[in-house]
């Protein structure tokens, strides 16, 4: 009887080291080598959002002392034309790694943001709110203010697509 305990024990242990790279090689299947990359690969319309809000900020930052309410379309030109850059910039910035952002104004998601946002009637505190082109303005004391950019966007990678539509406004 303790023979045959003893060869039991001795078949287990050939198993188990038989075993052994058949687990290792098993945990090597789930490795992630640069989970920063990873996390960077996995959140594409985050990181266009992110672009997107730092872009309108720059791009509106001086068109409150620039324009007269009546000069609002000229102060809708001037957003446009000061993020062409920033988008093109955005359009480029990963085509190599397999990543395309394709980014476009959203001129019906504007005009949704402007009558969710801007107060209307009697007790406003401000004036009137426009949406043009994409970019919403506000009357401030006869003074062109932006408050948000509305874009679609599409990314496109190995992975898929995302299509979503991001209103960026003003802080």
């Amino acid at each position: 009887m303790r023979d045959r305990a003893q060869l039991v024990l001795a078949a287990a242990a050939i198993v188990a080291v038989a075993l052994a790279p058949v687990v290792f090689a098993y945990l090597q299947l789930g490795y992630s080598g640069d989970v920063a990359a990873s996390d960077e690969y996995d959140k594409p319309v985050e990181n266009a959002d992110g672009v997107l809000s730092r872009a309108v900020h720059h791009a509106t930052r001086d068109v409150t002392a620039t324009y007269r309410w009546r000069n609002r379309d000229a102060a809708v030109s001037s957003v446009r034309s000061d993020l062409e850059s920033d988008l093109g910039t955005l359009r480029s910035s990963r085509v190599e790694s397999g990543t395309v952002y394709q980014v476009e104004y959203n001129r019906s998601a504007a005009r949704e943001w402007t009558s969710e946002n801007c107060p209307s009637g009697p007790n406003r505190q401000f004036g009137e709110c426009e949406a043009e082109r994409g970019v919403v303005v506000q009357n401030r004391g006869g003074e062109t203010h932006v408050l948000a950019v509305a874009f679609d966007l599409r990314v496109t990678n190995e992975r898929g697509w995302y299509e979503v539509t991001i209103v960026s406004y003003v802080r």
